[in-house]
Parts: structure tokens; sequence; C-alpha cells
């Protein structure tokens, strides 16, 4: 006889196994309904509705006086194919007939028939069309030409004034480009994304079995929000000026760039800022195609040993450490032994000069009078140096100097309290060797030394609709009494060099600056390039004796010279003429500094 095989044992075991399994599934389902029933509402949505975001119109960018557009949208077509409902034959049909339309060339063509041939329900086959192109693809639809074909509207970003080069817009670097998402990129444009771009226009609407919108059933979740126009501090007369002026300048020197930035020292307001080669920032695919690194500003983006331009610097630090003063009597040696013997400073030219003045020594440009001053800025080599970098770091360099746009770096400045630097160190960062600066750090630190000593704020935006926009104050990092003597240096550089004199001086005002020329380093190949440096020159322009006007910061990037000797590097265009033709053209500029005021310095009581 068989025994028995049901158990109250097993039984039991059994059921608790159902009771197990129905009460985690009974989590599990309360799990889904309760604590993820958003995400699948979501889920669920994503199946039977189709989301639209539709950008609105974005902000026009204008000229200091808001009424020369630098930048706006216009409307045109984009077209539009969903070959997933054509068969082959419509689909090559179709294509053709678009290609003889659009007047496409071979890889146009083979670009056009690929997308055609990706089977998908939508697909963007072409962009800008513009409205007589649009109603013949609207025609060969009608007559049964083209199938599957659609046009819808999308706003094109277009910069209207011509630049002051070939193949280029006005103040295509400042201004950036916006891509064909819509989103700005460089420049304004990507600096001041948000506010132009404003919201989009959402609505959501059933979709059919293709993933397109049921008609009628659209709804609008977020009418969106237009963006707001742009007002720059940008004189657009006097940006083409300088442009042009860049242009003749780039290529007398067969330099590899040129560039200029012309600002007010007191407020930090840039009235023109351009680099040459530029490009048409209508035209900013075929460029990204070529050579991409166009896009990039060296105005905020590109960094470079100064050269001398630096050994104002030096001197600001010394007049504020009062280890010198503007008449102190300093050798010239010519060559200048450091190290125990084992390094060397030359002046250019490696001639001895003998006695000189502190500031003749800056306006002839003395390496050796430079790293001496330098060399006593405090008791010891380390002091020294804290010193002259204080100085440096109060001026602001080695940090972005906040203009508001994309792409600014923060330059390279070597701290000598992380790595100690010996005396061939210090007497090089006194005329600007062994730092990596930006023309827009030059520019400010020099508005700085001239505007009675408060480190101001570049910036190219004057008002954000009807706006304006209040710069807050900068520090003061140094003394108003040091300014007044420095902007007195500036000006003796001028007057007391024929060299700089006779090709600088514009009649009627009064001018003054310092020059730079420095070696390029070739990292490549380990040496110093041949026959090719970077000149600078930054100065300032008045109405009225040592009250300054306008800053100008030039940079000629690896010019050509003509002339090369020892101490003596001439090129067609120097930087001091080419400031010179530039800061003729900002201060004549109608109505530029109509309101302002002639500033006095106010020296420290």
């Amino acid at each position: 006889m068989l025994g028995r095989t049901d158990s109250r044992r097993r039984l039991i075991a059994v059921l608790l196994v159902f009771v197990v399994c129905a009460l985690a599934l009974g989590v599990r389902l309360a799990s889904w309904q309760v604590g993820e029933r958003e995400k699948l509402i979501a889920a669920a949505a994503t199946q039977t509705t189709l989301r639209v975001e539709e950008p609105t119109k974005r902000g026009e960018i204008y000229d200091r006086t808001g009424t020369v557009v630098l930048a706006t949208s216009v409307a045109r077509d984009r077209l539009v194919g969903a070959p997933k409902q054509l068969t082959r034959s419509e689909r090559q049909q179709t294509a053709d007939a678009l290609i003889r339309i659009l007047a496409l060339d071979e890889p146009q063509a083979t670009e056009l028939r690929d997308r055609m041939d990706l089977g998908k329900s939508y697909v963007i086959l072409a962009r800008g069309i513009e409205s007589s192109m649009a109603d013949r693809i609207r025609t060969a639809s009608r007559d049964g030409v083209i199938r599957g074909i659609t046009l819808e509207s999308e706003p094109l970003r277009v910069y209207p004034q011509i630049g002051g080069g070939p193949d280029s817009s006005l103040a295509a670097h400042l201004l950036g480009f916006v891509n064909r998402e819509g989103t700005g990129q460089y420049g304004v444009e990507q600096g001041y994304q948000e506010i132009l771009a404003g919201s989009p226009r959402v609505t959501v609407s059933d979709r059919d079995s293709s993933g397109r919108a049921v008609p009628g059933t659209a709804v609008v979740q977020w009418a969106g929000a237009a963006g707001e126009d742009l007002s720059l501090t940008i004189d657009a007369g006097l940006q083409l000026s300088v442009e042009q002026a860049l242009l003749h300048a780039w290529i007398a020197d067969k330099a590899k760039r040129v560039s200029a930035v012309v600002m007010d020292p007191f407020s930090g307001e840039i009235y023109a800022e351009a680099t040459y080669p530029s490009y048409d920032g209508n035209d900013y695919a075929a460029i990204a195609a070529k050579d991409p690194n166009r896009f990039m500003d060296p105005v905020v983006s590109s960094v470079y040993e100064p050269g001398s331009v630096f050994k104002m610097m030096t001197a600001s630090a010394a007049l504020e450490a009062k280890t010198v003063k503007l008449k102190t009597k300093i050798n010239d040696v010519g060559t200048l032994r450091l190290d125990g013997g084992r390094t060397k400073v030359d002046d250019a030219d490696r001639r001895a000069k003998g006695w000189m003045t502190f500031e003749d020594g800056i306006a002839r440009s003395r390496n050796v009078v430079a790293a001496k001053v330098a060399l006593g800025l405090g008791a010891t080599t380390r002091e020294s140096s804290a010193i002259l970098h204080d100085t440096w770091q109060k001026l602001g360099f080695g940090q972005p100097t906040g203009i508001d746009v994309a792409g600014e770096v923060g330059g390279l400045v070597n701290d000598p309290a992380i790595r100690p630097w010996r005396e061939i160190d210090l007497a090089n960062a006194s005329f600007g060797q062994g730092v990596a600066v930006t023309p827009i750090q030059l520019a400010t630190s020099f508005a700085a030394l001239m505007n009675g000593g408060t480190l101001v704020r570049p910036h190219v935006v004057k008002a954000i609709g009807a706006h304006e926009i209040v710069t807050a104050p900068g520090p003061q990092v140094i003394g108003a009494t040091i300014s007044k003597q420095l902007v007195g240096v500036m000006a003796h550089v001028i007057a007391s060099v024929p060299f700089y004199h006779d090709r600088t001086i514009v009649p009627g005002y009064q001018v003054g600056g310092k020059t730079g020329t420095a070696q390029i380093w070739d990292a490549k190949k380990g040496r110093w390039k041949v026959n090719l440096f970077n000149y600078s020159f930054v100065g300032f322009i008045a109405r009225q004796k040592d009250r300054p006007d306008l800053v100008v910061a030039i940079r000629i990037e690896e010019g050509t010279p003509t002339v090369a000797r020892v101490g003596q590097l001439e090129m067609p265009v120097m930087s001091f003429e080419l400031f010179r033709m530039i800061a003729t053209d900002a201060i004549k500029t109608p109505d530029l500094l109509r309101d302002r005021p002639i500033v006095e310095l106010n020296p420290d009581r």
C-alpha cells in the first residue's frame, strides 16, 4: 500500500511561498504605483504625446548708439523630409528633384541622398532656405514632383555690418556667433546666451504612429519669453576703423595676427576691440570646417610674454616701495651678472650707457636699469620677488579681468612663494619675461596706472534692454600720487625718445605709453623663433595734459622685422605707429567723449 503524499507541513510551506511571493508582488506593485508613479506616467506620455520646444525671438545686439545693429535674427525655412513614408523610387525621385532645385554640388548632393536613404520619419535636409527657393519647393510639392517634404520656419542669426577686412563681419571675435541649435558660441553671444535667447515656447500634442503631431491636439504648456536686446559699449564707426588699421598692419608687417583694444581707463568701457585675421559670423560653418581656431578671440584668450611694457609694473612697485625716485641715478652697465656670475641680463644693444635717471632708463627701455630696480625692491631676492609679484597681483595679472565675454583666460604667473625666484628670474620678470598675459589684462592694468590707481573691470555690454548696467568701482591698487607720476613717465617715454616721438605724437593731444618687444619660444623645436617677435604698445591719449582719456593696447604677433640689428628691430608699421592711427581715430570719433568730463587725478593727501 502506497503512503500518502499530502503533508500538513508541506502544505504550510507551499502556502508560505505563495504568501511571500504575493507580498513581494504587492510591494513591487505599490512601489510602481506610488514611488515611481511620475516616472511611469512620463514614460507612457512619451509613447503617446509629442513635446516641441520652439525658440522665441533672440534679442538683437546694437552698438553704443543703439542705432547700429550688430546682430539680429531673420526667418528662414528648413527643408524637412519623411523618407520612411516613401518607397525607394519615390525617395530617389524626390532627391533628384531637390538637387536640381537647390542647385547642389556633388558633395552636397551625395549628402542629401544619404539623408533620404536613412529611412527615418523626420530628417533635416537643408537649412537657411530663402523665400524664392521655398516657393519653388512648395510648387514642386503641389505638382507631385517631390513627396514627403515640408518646410519649417526657423530663425537664422545674421551679422549685417561688414568688417574692416575681406570675408569678415564687424566685431566678429567680440560678438561670436549662434549655431544651428540656437546656442551662442564665443564672445557676447555665448556670454549672454540666456539673456539673448530668452525661454522657448513649449507645446504638447498627441502623436500618431509615425511620430508626428496629430492636428488639432496641440496644447501650449509655456508661452515662452523673447530674449532681451543688448546695447554694447562698442562704437561701430571706431570699430570699423580699428579693423581697417589692423588689416593694414597685418599685411605690412607680415604678422600672424594683430590685435587692439580701445578702453575708457576710468569706467572700463571697451570702445573697440578687434583682431585680424577675423572671420564672417554669417559663414561660421565654413570657418569651422577649415580653421576653427579662428573663432578664438586673442584679446581675451591668447597669452604671450609682453616684454618691456612690464617695466611700467616694475616702476609702479618701486615708486610704491619708495626704493627709487624718478630722478634717481642708476648705472646702466650694459650687461648685469647675477647668481654669482652664473647668469646675466643684457640690454638690447648690449652697450653700457652709464649713469641715467630712473625715468630715462624706462624711456630708453634699458633692461639693466629695470633689473637693478627690481633687485633693490627689498633687502633680499626673496623679499624683492614678493613685492614685484604682489604688484602684479594687485594689477590683475594671473587672473581673469572679468570682462563679460566667453573664453577669457587668466594668464600665467609664477608665484615666488611656491617656487622661489632666482636673481635671474626676478631680473627677467622686471622687463616682462617669464610671465604670460592677455592684451585685455595689459589694457586693464595700464588703466589703473593712469586713472588714479583704481582697477576697473573691462566690459562690453552697456545696457540690457532699457536697463543700463552700472559697474561698481574697483579696488584702489596704487596711490593716486604714484599714478600721476606714472602718467608722467609714460609721457616722458614719448617726449624724450625721438624714435618714438616722431611716429607717435598726435598734434593737439598728449600721448604717452610704453613699448615691448619679445622673442617667441618655439616649443616644438625647443628654440627661439628666428626673426619673428611679439611687438606691444600700451599707451594713452589725452585732451588735456596728464589727464588720460583713452587707453589703447596693441599687439603685433609674430611680426617680421625689415631691419634686424642688435638693439634695433623695425617693421613697416611699428606698434606705436599703429597706436597713433587708432588713438587719433578714437579721440576724434563723434560723440564718443562728448558727455564725459575731463577727469583730474587728485594726488594723495
